[in-house]
């Protein structure tokens, strides 16, 4: 459950989130050009209505992130999306909490961000799909790992009580990492063959250097 509900972390894991969400979010808004809002919008649309369908898992419930192919399409641009779906389903579903807006966007968008630094130049550069697709699957592995390791350190650093259940939780991301590994692979090797300067988080450097 990456929706961290309020009343839940300690005062300082909630200030320190929303610090660095803020910057983070600053830097998406100074990188991004006009061009690339309508690609972040569509995006946050997908992020927004994936969260709402949930899957049982255990004791919580795990739902497609879609995060490892906004930090490959998006970079930094992740954090201004997945800002604006998490405050939408607070406000509208009652999904999350106002509190907790700050920590769960940085538990979100923090990995997607460096899974897409790690693994976007690798897909951009690669002439071939299958290769592209490989790469996406490992940034979705990566980014929902992330994910779930931050969202156990934030319940760690709250309360060291809360550990085995932050372990457990953890777990429960295992199955939503095959299934998104899946997914973005499938969703990257279409863009890649069809239109593979859409891979580029920014507008103005939509011509990769193409290697074998």
């Amino acid at each position: 459950m990456a929706h961290i509900p309020d009343g839940i972390l300690s005062a300082p894991v909630l200030i320190a989130g929303a610090v660095v969400t803020a910057g983070g979010v600053a830097l998406a808004l100074r990188s991004m050009d006009e061009r690339a809002i309508p690609r972040a919008a569509i995006l946050a649309a997908v992020f927004f209505a994936g969260s709402l369908v949930s899957v049982p898992m255990g004791p919580a419930s795990v739902h497609l992130l879609f995060t490892g192919v906004m930090g490959v399409l998006l970079g930094t641009g992740a954090f201004a999306a997945v800002l604006t779906a998490l405050m939408l389903q607070v406000l509208l579903f009652g999904v999350g909490g106002l509190t907790t807006l700050g920590i769960n966007t940085l538990n979100i968008a923090l990995p997607a961000v460096v899974a897409g630094a790690i693994f976007g130049p690798l897909i951009r550069s690669t002439a071939r799909p299958s290769r592209a697709s490989g790469y996406a699957a490992c940034a979705a592995v990566l980014a929902v790992a992330g994910t779930a390791g931050l969202v156990a350190l934030s319940l760690w650093l709250s309360d060291p009580a809360y550990t085995p259940a932050a372990r457990v939780m953890a777990l429960t991301y295992l199955p939503l990492a095959l299934a998104e590994a899946a997914v973005s692979a499938s969703v990257v090797g279409f863009i890649k063959r069809v239109q593979p300067d859409a891979l580029a988080p920014r507008a103005q450097a939509a011509h990769p250097v193409v290697t074998p």
